[in-house]
């Protein structure tokens, strides 16, 4: 009824009929989420196949998002602006049926960091270009200084693996080889990445089928408009949020690590709301650092688009309509803009605290919906040999971390945070595919911020190794600067990694380090930051009390 409504009011969708907008948008959505599901099925890594580290989308003819699957957000960003940067290269001419793209370079329309490789493919009806499908994948290694291809050590992009503009890799059905195997001779995994980039393929021909049926069934010309209708219906519900907040300037800022372990670059936000409208100015950040903690401009839109949509409309349809209202700014060469060659590849986890800064801005015009700050998931890579089958391996992970409360719950436990998502990797997944066991896996006893509403605890996982010659690489962030609470809440407790916890050869790990040697028999511990409370903790409901100590719970006093 409000389509219909809306339809009848706005002279753009007169003529559109919304119960078919309606139909067509959920049938594309279910399109993608059938991509999703056929480029998990056919994966080859558990990054893919168990942690669902990938994304699907389709986008209208003129490269605009039409339906995009709830996966990871952050991929977002290394979708948008993809098909013009095809379109750029490729004159409409040159393309034909049956071709596909692949790109991975951030700095050249292919994405946000390198392990994640796009393939887009063109949707024909006869001769006409009628939308794009499109999938990410985070591959486990395609190259670079350390096994895994991202850890916040690297301090060039260079170092972060191979860099793919976008080419095409399917020419009228057949595929280039020639690309196929740059892309497998730069991995420490070849193998792997031979069969996920086929599960890529696969799963844009699954979309490709879908959106033709859609088109041959109502016409281009009616799909087309009705398309088109539901993107302006999109944008229009959103700036109807949008004037629901009191219009004004608000300023947040936060912090990650800096250059040194005893450094922190600033983030940094002026928020302002306007008429239908957000401006979200960076200006006053920090300079890109010497690491790979940089988020390069499609993360800083993904995040931005991310965190509003959950916080104004979390059911606002995730479609380009919306991308409309809400306008991104950020000068060249800081933390948030970085130019070439600046590492990105921890950018998701940059990105969490990016979160928290359009949070802590939104929070300020809505009190009601506030949401403190959270702890960002922690990334390990462990790579080696594997006695068992003699081959090289490279096992890539992240870890959630806690949400910070909000104004009216406690937060939550153990999840990713505003522009990530993607799972954990199952410990029977882990334990059969690797030459580890998972001694502890738990919600972190005391890691949840204090208040009236406690912030989401971290978690705490032990892997012991099980042969000789493995290497691990770590990156994080809140192990200096904890995730801090709001109107009186406490902060979360910091992130830290541990060798050989509980023994006389305890080892605090850096947050950032590079190919840590791991001797057969060590124990690594992965605790992730917990999440800000909010109010004063001396608020806090004695059902809400007597629930804490029914379950054990403690939050972080401090120490």
């Amino acid at each position: 009824m409000a389509v219909k409504r809306m339809a009848a009011k706005h002279g753009a969708t007169q003529g559109i009929d919304p119960i078919k907008a309606e139909v067509m948008a959920r049938y594309l959505l279910a399109t993608a989420e059938e991509m999703g599901a056929t480029l998990m099925r056919t994966a080859f890594s558990p990054n893919i196949k168990e942690r669902a580290d990938c994304s699907t989308a389709i986008f209208d003819a003129r490269g605009q998002v039409v339906a995009l699957a709830q996966r990871v957000p952050i991929h977002l960003g290394s979708m948008v602006g993809a098909v013009d940067e095809i379109l750029k290269r490729y004159p409409l001419r040159e393309i034909v049926p049956g071709d596909m793209f692949v790109a991975n370079d951030p700095y050249n329309g292919g994405g946000t960091h390198l392990p994640d490789i796009n393939v887009i493919a063109p949707v024909f009806v006869g001769r006409k270009i009628v939308a794009f499908v499109a999938n990410i994948a985070h591959h486990a290694d395609v190259g670079g200084m350390v096994p895994g291809s991202e850890a916040a050590v690297c301090k060039s992009i260079f170092q972060e693996g191979i860099r793919i503009p976008p080419v095409r890799i399917m020419r009228a059905g057949k595929l280039n080889r020639d690309v196929v195997d740059l892309i497998l001779l730069n991995s420490r995994t070849p193998d792997e990445r031979s069969g996920d980039l086929k599960a890529q393929f696969a799963a844009n021909t699954v979309g490709m089928r879908s959106v033709l049926r859609l088109f041959e069934r109502y016409g281009i010309r009616d799909t087309g408009k009705t398309v088109a209708a539901y993107l302006d219906f999109t944008e229009r519900r959103f700036r109807a949020a949008i004037n629901r907040l009191p219009p004004g300037s608000y300023v947040a800022e936060d912090f990650l690590d800096g250059n040194t372990a005893s450094e922190t670059c600033r983030i940094r936000l002026a928020l302002t709301v306007g008429r239908g409208r957000l401006d979200f100015d960076f200006a006053g950040s920090g300079p890109q650092l010497e690491s790979a903690r940089n988020i390069p401009y499609r993360a800083l839109l993904a995040t931005v688009y991310t965190v509003a949509k959950s916080l104004l409309d979390p059911e606002v349809p995730a479609n380009a309509g919306y991308y409309r209202t809400l306008h991104i700014t950020a000068p060249p060469g800081c933390v948030v803009g970085p130019t070439p060659p600046a590492a990105v590849g921890c950018r998701s986890i940059s990105a969490t605290v990016l979160g928290d800064v359009i949070a802590n801005a939104l929070s300020q015009a809505m009190p009601d919906k506030a949401l403190a700050a959270s702890g960002p998931h922690h990334l390990y890579v462990m790579a080696g040999t594997d006695p068992a089958t003699g081959a090289y391996f490279v096992n890539y992970e992240t870890l959630a971390g806690g949400m910070g409360a909000r104004a009216n719950r406690d937060g939550v436990d153990g999840v990713r945070v505003h522009a990530s998502g993607s799972s954990n990797l199952p410990v029977e997944a882990l334990e059969h595919a690797y030459p580890f066991r998972t001694e502890r896996y738990s919600l972190w006893d005391g890691s949840a911020g204090d208040g009236k509403y406690h912030g989401g605890m971290g978690v705490l996982r032990d892997y012991r190794v099980l042969t000789d010659g493995i290497v691990v690489s770590l990156s994080s962030e809140r192990q200096h600067v904890a995730a801090g609470g709001m109107q009186g809440g406490g902060a979360g407790a910091r992130g830290v990694f541990i060798l050989n916890p509980d023994t006389p050869q305890e080892q605090r790990l850096p947050s950032a380090a590079g190919e840590v040697a791991l001797p057969r028999g060590s124990v690594l511990r992965i605790c992730t930051p917990g999440g800000g409370g909010y109010g004063d903790p001396a608020g806090r409901a004695a059902a809400a009390v007597e629930r804490d100590g029914r379950e054990e719970r403690v939050a972080n006093k401090g120490a």
